[in-house]
């Protein structure tokens, strides 16, 4: 792309560096595995919070998502909505149920409820899910960089791959909650500066309007029918609450409360902020009528209307989105690689620090398996589809077991596994139904039957999974040994916590990663304010400004409030 300069390159090169001191901080901060997977279970709420915001965030949205919006409008407001009903649902339902459950990985209760066979069953079968999730999340990323940069698209997946590997196994999820709080910044900072440029360059809302008035509807092309609405919004409801990361950010903080408000604050910023990342597609409709991959709408307009330097930013913002996403998974992917599988089956007895080692090394292997894998998924019709696919094959399956197993007392291990197989093996025939008829050629009765839509074969999916795990419950029995270990877990789960074991942070922790922050925020305000300095006689450089001019304020006031916190912390000590 001839609009990015050196200064970009620059830029994003300097912020990638800031990243890597923060890893390499917590690399030493972290020194076993419970620190390394859940944070040691302090960390603060609202960093959680924003945590689990920006790990379901990703390049995914300003390439799958911006696509829906430059071809139908503010429909893709919908869209995105639909993650604000799992994260009320979980705030309601299930974020105190994880948390009293004590877990270091989302997948080790299973053994309990179910028994060691199906953890096993569910942890290697969960980790094929997240590896094809998470391949389309970097397949995304290597589609706009490869955009912007003058690589090949393989190879532009190649060193994202190595960096967003790098980050992860440095510091664990502390570095990694921490980082998506920074990076959260970046983001909005640079999403604020494009949504009043793109709405300056089409004459706001009714220049968009004028042009396009049907994409002003928030029931306009194919994604707004209420039955794709439907399956979209239930198979989301249960792939979110089922997520990994999402629920290593409900057992990561201090208690009950905190889990909740984890819930809240992300169903908020759910809610709040997708109109930053649908405006600019919508007005590059207007500015760019003709683009060729609609999916690259919000990646040119950027382009068109930023100016050196703010550009990088965005860049910068961008893929923070995507490393944010999959430093989360692959941390969550490495726990249960160590704790359920290595740890369970082949070193019984290491200690935390040869399990801390073990991490690291699974990290590795899974962001570059990653990696190789998100160099395939090209041919499997573009990000959006590819991800609806393997979602609507494994994802539902996957996810009854895990979040009904922490509601009813019936269902046993067979339940688990038939709910398993049977809603892949269903879901596999009803998306590839137009293969299977091939198989049988014209004459025969299979190939009269006509295709089901996607809507169908997900509603189908879901409701045939619901129904496997609820009534084999009753069909097949367990022992009554293995039937009061599950009452007693279940009974856990409706007690709150005991006081004495909330973990508590040190004070002097607390002030140093406050400081921390404050020094992040301050750096990356003055980025912006360097980016913008050489643009003041343009729109775009007086709101780049005022952004970092804020950011740095920000940063500011909250090194203040650590230096507050320190000398009353000192004057206790004294």
């Amino acid at each position: 792309m001839e609009n990015v300069h050196t200064l970009d390159y620059a830029v994003f090169l300097i912020y990638l560096v800031l990243m890597a001191g923060v890893g390499l901080f917590f690399g030493w901060f972290v020194k076993d595995m419970s620190g390394y997977f859940k944070g040691g279970g302090v960390i603060p709420w609202p960093v959680a919070g924003i945590s689990n915001y920006m790990s379901m965030f990703s390049t995914f949205v300003f390439v799958a998502y911006a696509g829906i919006a430059y071809d139908d409008g503010l429909v893709a407001l919908l869209v995105i909505w639909c993650t604000v009903p799992p994260c009320i649902i979980a705030a309601k339902v299930f974020a105190h149920r994880w948390r009293r459950a004590e877990l270091t990985t989302p997948v080790e209760y299973l053994e309990t409820r179910f028994g060691r066979g199906a953890r096993q069953f569910f942890s290697w079968t969960g980790l094929l899910m997240r590896v094809l999730d998470n391949i389309v999340r970097m397949y995304a990323i290597g589609l706009f960089l490869a955009t912007v940069v003058p690589w090949e698209l393989n190879t532009v997946v190649l060193v994202s791959g190595l960096i967003i590997t790098f980050y992860t196994v440095i510091g664990g999820l502390w570095a990694v909650t921490v980082l998506d709080t920074i990076q959260f910044v970046v983001l909005l900072l640079s999403s604020v500066i494009l949504f009043p440029l793109s709405l300056h360059a089409v004459g706001g809302f009714a220049g968009i309007a004028e042009v396009a008035p049907e994409h002003m509807s928030l029931f306009h092309g194919p994604k707004a029918m209420p039955v794709w609405l439907l399956a979209y919004y239930v198979m989301i409801l249960f792939k979110y609450n089922a997520n990994w990361a999402f629920i290593q950010r409900l057992y990561c903080v201090r208690d009950e409360r905190a889990a909740r408000r984890v819930a809240w604050l992300s169903a908020t910023l759910f809610f709040a902020t997708p109109i930053l990342f649908v405006v600019p597609p919508l007005a590059a409709r207007v500015l760019l009528p003709d683009l060729p991959d609609h999916e690259m709408a919000y990646v040119a307009i950027s382009a068109k209307l930023l100016p050196s330097g703010l550009l990088g930013m965005m860049l910068a913002a961008m893929f923070s989105a995507t490393m944010s996403s999959l430093n989360s998974e692959y941390n969550v992917m490495a726990g249960v690689l160590t704790n359920d599988i290595y740890k369970r089956l082949f070193a019984p007895g290491a200690s935390p620090h040869h399990l801390l080692w073990a991490g690291r090394v699974f990290t590795i292997l899974i962001g570059l398996g990653i990696t190789l894998g998100a160099m395939l998924v090209g041919g499997m019709g573009g990000a959006f589809e590819a991800n609806k696919l393997f979602t609507s094959i494994l994802a539902i399956p996957l996810a009854v077991p895990l979040l009904f197993g922490l509601l009813s007392r019936r269902p046993t291990s067979r339940s688990l596994i038939l709910t398993v197989l049977g809603g892949a093996g269903l879901a596999m025939v009803l998306n590839f139904w137009s293969t299977i008829q091939s198989w049988f050629g014209e004459g025969s009765w299979v190939a009269g039957l006509a295709a089901p839509s996607w809507e169908v074969a997900t509603l189908t999916t879901i409701a045939a999974s619901v129904l496997i795990f609820c009534v084999s419950g009753w069909v097949f029995h367990t022992s009554a040994s293995r039937q009061e270990l599950v009452n007693r877990f279940l009974d856990k789960l409706k007690t709150p916590l005991d006081p004495a074991n909330i973990p508590s942070v040190d004070p002097q922790v607390r002030v140093h990663l406050i400081m921390l922050m404050s020094v992040i925020f301050i750096a990356v305000g003055l980025m912006y304010v360097g980016a913008s300095a050489a643009h003041m006689t343009l729109y775009s450089g007086i709101v780049g400004m005022i952004a970092g001019g804020l950011c740095t304020l920000v940063g500011g006031a909250v090194g203040y409030r650590a230096h507050l916190i320190n000398r009353k912390l000192n004057g206790r000590l004294s």
